[in-house]
């Protein structure tokens, strides 16, 4: 890991503190780089080994790699290096406790881990206190799309294909269940078909839950993907996330669309996205949460 280059000098345009890219897996810190690319940033790559995907990146990208279990050690060398700004981007398959320890964890990684063992903890209180100890040691945490900007979802249709009536009875009911699991730190997403939950997101995902999906689609009308953020949630990290690879699969499940919380859901690439899924079909929705079932 090299060291950014140093802070402007005076009478010299300002720049951004240097950030370091936390990368799970997917293409979201991938985005967060190019970001800062353009921006002129200074930027370091903590890349997670066995959830940052190498082949997605550019070869011009340095990555440092770590493993999750000597996590404390890599943010040490951070200060160190007077980097005090994180962005968390990308998918972490979450594994157990009692892995982690087998791990041999550097002893910073191993004292957070034995003060939240005792805890039920789901993605998001996990999260919650993850950021919290890296705020106690003076970092600052930066969300993926406000360093990039552009990502949140917009309100409303945003493809040429519009859902009928069930469709938008499906999405307003698959945002009631994303939100009521969300609220029990459990998931982000459920499938809904002609009224029936076909599947609710847990720990697998939401590529594993849709491959579930077509085994127990119903006859008629497809269902729907619905994403949306959890109660608590910081929105700094972890926010639900779609991208092409999410409406293909959505498609090879026999869905006929999806639906995501506006201004809480992250649209990876929108333009590549909604044109797939109109090349699919499919719709592509933004939800506020005041949506009402349409007059049968």
């Amino acid at each position: 890991m090299s060291l950014p280059p140093p802070p402007a000098k005076a009478g010299e345009e300002p720049v951004d503190p240097p950030l370091a890219i936390v990368a799970g897996g997917g293409e979201l810190p991938v985005r967060v780089w190019r970001a800062c690319q353009a921006q002129g940033r200074p930027v370091v790559v903590l890349a997670l080994e066995g959830q940052a995907q190498p082949e997605l990146w550019p070869s011009e990208a340095s990555l440092t790699w770590t493993r999750l279990g000597r996590a404390g050690e890599a943010a040490v060398r951070l200060l160190d290096q007077g980097i005090t700004h994180l962005c968390l981007a990308g998918g972490v398959r979450r594994p157990s406790l009692t892995h982690l320890l087998a791990l041999w964890p550097d002893w910073r990684t191993a004292a957070f881990l034995a003060r939240v063992a005792t805890q039920a903890l789901g993605d998001d209180s996990l999260l919650r206190a993850i950021l919290r100890e890296l705020e106690a040691h003076g970092f600052v945490i930066e969300a993926p799309h406000a360093v990039i900007g552009g990502l949140l979802a917009p309100v409303g249709v945003l493809g040429r294909v519009c859902p009928d009536d069930q469709g938008w009875r499906d999405l307003i009911h698959g945002f009631q269940v994303a939100k009521a699991l969300g609220g029990l730190d459990v998931g982000q997403g459920a499938v809904v078909q002609q009224g029936v939950v076909l599947a609710l997101e847990a720990i697998e995902g939401t590529d594993v839950m849709l491959g579930r999906c077509a085994s127990l689609a119903r006859e008629g009308a497809g269902g729907v993907l619905v994403k949306a953020a959890k109660p608590r949630q910081d929105r700094r990290v972890d926010l639900p996330a779609v991208g092409v690879r999410t409406v293909e699969n959505a498609s090879r499940a026999g869905l006929r669309g999806l639906g995501v919380e506006a201004g809480a859901a992250l649209l990876i690439d929108t333009e590549a996205l909604v044109a797939r899924a109109d090349a699919l079909g499919m719709f592509v929705v933004g939800l506020s949460g005041e949506e009402t079932p349409p007059c049968s």
